[in-house]
């Protein structure tokens, strides 16, 4: 399946919930966020029947998002039923990892093949910190039990926010000993929340992933270190957009996603759908098509009709080089 600009388009997030067991200061507030009525969210079997609908059209690869997708009832069941769809050849999961020791096991035995876990730091009192309520013990179990259960591989993704003082070197050495995938990602112009402060996105905290790289190479060079080394084969698999380096002898890898000072626009492979059945085809827009109407109250032919309008409509590039905010709803609610 293709869009206008001939883009292979076979992957789709579902967000399943925009309810999280953290409030991540760059996420939501501290209060939470207003409770969606329980009619407006998508059942299962909706979610189940788009998904098989798209896969009639392209679509190959399912990741399952939130909030936190833990926190919804019957996570494992769908993941099953979403498996045994003709036409899906992966499912992923995008969490915060603090679930997993719980889930994991069942998770993997009912098709989910890899995750990729949020930190955004390796200090217990930052994570505290950031998240507001977390455990860093409980999201280290998480990966623990990820990388038990082989849900391979497991990446670590780390949003970078120059008002959070991260410890990108850290980060980047625990793909040494670990056969972990750490990401890091340019924060972005989505929603209301920013940094330390909750006020707001700005551009003052984003921190380009050049400057990242520039960072962990001078302090593996302070360490007596060989910097990090670009690799373009037996990169970790996946269906995003991470350029991809390693220290000479590691594990794992430490990749760079740039939305921001490296538009990857021109192979985009994405569509995404809210929790409340909206089809956003563009991650860095309002633009929506209601797919929740026409699961309701239509037919196959009229979610079909849905998905490739949405499609349709996906731009060649986003214009958020300029640092304006992108979105009016927050990264909970998009599913990233």
């Amino acid at each position: 399946m293709k869009d206008t600009y001939g883009r292979k388009i076979d992957y789709l997030r579902i967000s399943l919930t925009d309810r999280c067991n953290l409030r991540c200061l760059y996420c939501m507030p501290a209060e939470g966020i207003p409770q969606v009525p329980h009619e407006a969210i998508l059942t299962y079997d909706e979610i189940i029947e788009l998904v098989r609908v798209a896969a009639s059209i392209g679509i190959h690869h399912i990741r399952l998002t939130g909030g936190e997708p833990l926190v919804r009832k019957g996570i494992v069941p769908l993941v099953k039923a979403i498996h045994a769809i003709d036409g899906i050849k992966t499912i992923s999961m995008t969490t915060n990892g603090i679930l997993l020791p719980k889930y994991a096991h069942d998770l993997k035995l009912a098709g989910l093949d890899r995750v990729n876990i949020s930190l955004d730091t390796l200090d217990p009192a930052r994570y505290h910190e950031i998240t507001r309520c977390g455990s860093f013990d409980a999201a280290v179990a998480g990966i623990k039990a990820a990388l038990e259960e082989k849900l391979d591989p497991v990446k670590i993704n780390a949003v970078a926010i120059r008002s959070l003082d991260q410890d990108f070197f850290a980060f980047a050495r625990y793909t040494i000993d670990m056969p972990l995938h750490v990401r890091f990602i340019e924060y972005m112009p989505v929603g209301n929340s920013r940094g330390v402060d909750g006020c707001g996105w700005g551009a003052d905290d984003v921190i380009s992933c050049e400057e990242i790289i520039a960072i962990i190479n001078q302090k593996a060079r302070d360490a007596g270190m060989q910097p990090l080394q670009p690799i373009d084969k037996d990169v970790p698999e996946g269906r995003g957009p991470a350029r991809y380096y390693s220290f000479p002898g590691a594990k794992g890898t430490v990749g760079f996603i740039s939305p921001l000072s490296n538009h990857f626009c021109s192979t985009c492979n994405r569509i995404r759908l809210t929790s409340e059945g909206m089809i956003r085809p563009c991650l860095f827009s309002d633009q929506e098509f209601d797919i929740r109407a026409a699961l309701r109250h239509g037919d196959e032919g009229d979610v079909r009709s849905v998905l490739l309008n949405a499609l349709a409509a996906k731009p060649g590039e986003h214009h958020e080089g300029g640092h304006a905010r992108a979105t009016t709803v927050n990264m909970n609610t998009i599913g990233g």
